[in-house]
Formats: C-alpha cells, sequence, structure tokens
C-alpha cells in the first residue's frame, strides 16, 4: 500500500484503514498481533508517533486489544465491527454521493440500478 500524502485523509487514518483492511482481507486474524507503531513506521516511511496514532484508533474502537510489554492483537469481533463501520458510514456515504451524481446527471433510479447490476456482474457496457 502506498499512503497519500496530499492532505486529504491523515495518514494515522490512512493507516488505521489499511490495518482494517488486513483484517477483513484475513491477513490478521482474530488474537494475532499486528505490527507495531516501529514496524509500521518503517514499512510507509512515516513517524513511529503517527503509526501510533492509528493503532490507538483501533484500539479504542474495539478492533485491537493491547498485551502490555507483548503488542497489540485483534480481537474477537473485529471484523464483525470493521464491517459494521464500513457498511454504515462509508458504503452508505458512497450511496449517497452515487446518487446524487446521478441526480444531476439526470439518471434515474432504474438505469442506476441497471448499471450497478451490470457492473456487479463484470459487464462494461
Amino acid at each position: 500500500m502506498i499512503l497519500n500524502a496530499d492532505g486529504s485523509k491523515p495518514i494515522y487514518i490512512q493507516i488505521a484503514q489499511w490495518i482494517e483492511t488486513e483484517i477483513l482481507n484475513g491477513n490478521l486474524e482474530q488474537d494475532q498481533k499486528v505490527f507495531s507503531q516501529y514496524q509500521l513506521a518503517e514499512m510507509f516511511n512515516i513517524n513511529p508517533a503517527t503509526a501510533a496514532k492509528g493503532l490507538t484508533m483501533l484500539v479504542e474502537e474495539k478492533m485491537l486489544y493491547k498485551k502490555r510489554g507483548l503488542g497489540m492483537f485483534v480481537t474477537q469481533h473485529a471484523k464483525e465491527i470493521i464491517l459494521s463501520k464500513r457498511k454504515n458510514h462509508t458504503l452508505k456515504r458512497l450511496v449517497q454521493e452515487l446518487v446524487l451524481e446521478a441526480d444531476r446527471l439526470d439518471v434515474g433510479e432504474e438505469e442506476l440500478v441497471e448499471m450497478i447490476r451490470k457492473i456487479s456482474r463484470g459487464e462494461n457496457g
């Protein structure tokens, strides 16, 4: 993953989202140790404090837990928390943006739904 440092989204949020995606993809599983702030800092060429802020955010959202002296680990319900968060926030926002753009372009609901169906079936047209 390449971090986007253009200022549109803070680096620590990008780090947190990257870890979330690793959990969703099954690359990090329940009770598995995640990267330390220093490993993340080295991987992404960022300040360790920035990486720590992303990790702390995930602890506060109950996706990671700390084991004193051992590091941070994936919680039992991390995947469900991430799915719910992304569905109820990220996906909802994207759908709202899509509907607004469709309105601006005078694309009706049926046409929009058909476009979505075609894309989900892998059709290009």
